[in-house]
């Protein structure tokens, strides 16, 4: 493996910021500088990206946060993953004629977590005040932000569906009937407004904490809860289905939520001990990866060789089953056992030479996994996507599918996050014209069937594919880091993590190592589809890897040479030495770090 990078690793001693955008990451580093910890400099880059990257994540949407004070012996979690509103339940969705929830539209949204997420790390974590966070996004959103290209070929895409479906769209991200040009300052006057709006509501309060809680009543027992309550339910919103649907979300379901803030889990892991949020997350796959995957000697593996890429996907197989047959937020999720090394041996023996064709979740204490009816009938037809919808509109369904945001920060006191915001995406449902953004539709990731742990019910969070990791070494936090990437983004991160701890592969080199992922994974986004056996590769690795995984039977797809993840990393050293490096994939991330 080359020692190239295109990028620096960065170092320093007094903090580092590391983010899926360049804006974010500056943004971060600038409450470094003033004098902010590494929580205050998380929450401004985190809203500083619902700005830069509204296809990718928004106010509408949620954020898991990871998260450890220097000197604490294990991080805590912030779960900014809304729950499903009052109303949805099986039933209705059934009487909808729906077998599978939309993803898109207003049916599948949550309450939007994100602010209240952030905000909550601000007030119990911080020291900056709301304006100091909320300033660098409220000057990007009037005044205009280079606008990715990525971001206007998106725009572009749903560009018919917001003309003729959804006006409110097209108001805001097609002024004057056009997609703004890539590089152009592009503005959204209604979503910094209401910034300012929350910011002049929360500074009527006096003292710090107050007026972060009265910013908080604004968002979910104000105004907002007001407006969305009132959006979903006079606007019908052609989505996937075909069909088009009122939300339903209310201001009371706004009004009963607020962010759990819990313990996070880990393992152990060659002298590191690896922590993800909770089974309401797709977390712990990458936990039971590391316990199955800590029988090999990975470091005496070649990293772009086919026995290593093998034995990572054949691994990754085995836990994003599991994830799916027993995942949830039902409160049953067999979590001590799955990570048990009892359990790990017995899914380890299941690793031969050739590549696994079937999904073979595992038997926890014994007891039967149950995967939901319509995954399996996917899988047996090979992908096949289920459900309709008017034909024209499915066909742009790939582009309404949105990704995902990362961000990690380090302070010079030893303080760190881990943070992956998403949803709310620009492009999968209609814009509130008098909040500027749009609403999420993670409750795609509910399944219409009864009496699974991923069952839709009020009041549950769906069971989330957002995972930040973070990594404590020597009893104190390590590294923060993450990725975009739907059901991949376990896949990537497990990578990074490897080639660090095993391979010794310095952070950015590890970063940009050539990356794989498997599609034998039953997707978490509507449509639900599977592709048994498919692994698609990064076009970097020898094609004698190439051969040797086809001859193990699998259907390798390769792809670009950069064209797998958008991972970012920061590390904090005994000596007191920070590391950040950031992915150049997709040429918008970036690493400050000084």
């Amino acid at each position: 493996m080359s020692d190239f990078t295109a990028r620096p690793e960065l170092c320093g001693t007094f903090g580092a910021v590391a983010s899926t955008h360049w804006i974010a990451s500056a943004c971060g580093m600038r409450l470094l500088e003033a004098g902010g910890n590494a929580f205050d400099a998380a929450v401004a880059a985190g809203f500083a990206l619902q700005i830069v990257e509204p296809h990718l994540n928004g106010p509408g949407g949620e954020v898991p946060i990871l998260l450890s004070r220097g000197g604490d012996a294990e991080p805590t979690v912030i779960c900014g993953q809304g729950c499903a509103p009052g109303a949805a339940t099986i039933d209705h969705f059934q009487a909808l004629g729906l077998d599978l929830i939309p993803g898109t539209g207003l049916l599948a949204a949550c309450v939007p977590g994100a602010f209240g997420a952030w905000l909550t790390l601000l007030r119990d974590w911080g020291t900056a005040s709301l304006r100091q966070v909320l300033e660098p996004a409220i000057g990007y959103a009037l005044s205009g932000h280079p606008i990715l290209a990525s971001a206007v070929a998106t725009i572009r895409s749903v560009r018919r569906l917001f003309e003729a479906e959804w006006p409110t769209s097209a108001a805001i991200y097609l002024k004057g009937g056009e997609a703004p040009s890539a590089g152009s300052l592009f503005a959204n006057p209604a979503l910094g407004e209401l910034y300012l709006r929350v910011l002049e509501h929360a500074e009527a309060a006096a003292g710090r904490e107050a007026q972060i809680e009265a910013a908080l009543d604004y968002w979910y027992n104000g105004p907002v809860a007001e407006a969305i309550e009132r959006f979903c339910r006079t606007t019908e919103a052609l989505d996937v289905s075909g069909g088009r649907h009122r939300g339903l979300l209310t201001a009371a379901d706004l009004s009963a939520w607020r962010p759990n803030i819990e313990p996070a889990i880990g393992v152990d892991y060659r002298g590191h001990r690896l922590f993800k949020c909770g089974p309401w997350s797709q977390g712990p796959a990458m936990l039971q990866a590391l316990r199955i995957l800590e029988g090999f000697d990975l470091a005496a593996l070649d990293a772009e060789g086919p026995e290593f890429v093998h034995c990572l996907v054949e691994t990754l197989k085995l836990v994003m089953a599991d994830r799916d047959a027993w995942y949830g937020d039902d409160g049953t999720v067999p979590m001590e056992a799955l990570l048990s090394a009892d359990y790990a041996r017995a899914r380890r023996e299941l690793i031969g030479a050739e590549a696994s064709q079937a999904l073979r979740p595992g038997s926890p204490e014994g007891r039967p996994p149950r995967l939901p009816s319509i995954g399996k009938a996917v899988a047996e037809r090979t992908g096949a996507p289920p459900g309709g919808g008017e034909p024209t509109f499915a066909r742009a369904r790939e582009s309404q599918r949105g990704d995902t945001c990362h961000l990690d920060v380090v302070d010079r006191w030893g303080n760190m996050v881990s943070a992956t915001p998403s949803g709310g995406w620009l492009q999968s449902s209609p814009q509130i014209p008098e909040l500027g953004f749009a609403l999420g539709t993670r409750l795609q990731m509910f399944w219409l069937e009864r009496g699974l742990p991923s069952s839709l019910a009020p009041g549950r969070r769906p069971r989330t594919t957002l995972t930040p990791s973070m990594s404590f070494k020597d009893g104190r936090a390590y590294m923060a880091f993450g990725t975009p990437g739907g059901d991949q983004q376990e896949q990537w991160s497990l990578l990074l993590f490897l080639l660090h701890v095993d391979q010794g592969l310095p952070l950015q080199r590890a970063i940009e190592a050539p990356a794989f992922h498997s599609e034998h994974v039953l997707s978490s986004f509507w449509p639900r589809e599977i592709a048994l056996g498919s692994l698609v590769l990064e076009g970097r690795f020898p094609q004698s890897t190439v051969d040797d995984l086809r001859r193990r039977g699998h259907r390798v797809r390769v792809e670009g040479p950069w064209s797998e993840g958008r991972l970012s990393a920061c590390a904090r050293e005994a000596s007191g030495m920070v590391r950040a490096g950031a992915n150049p994939r997709g040429m918008q991330g970036y690493a400050i770090a000084r």
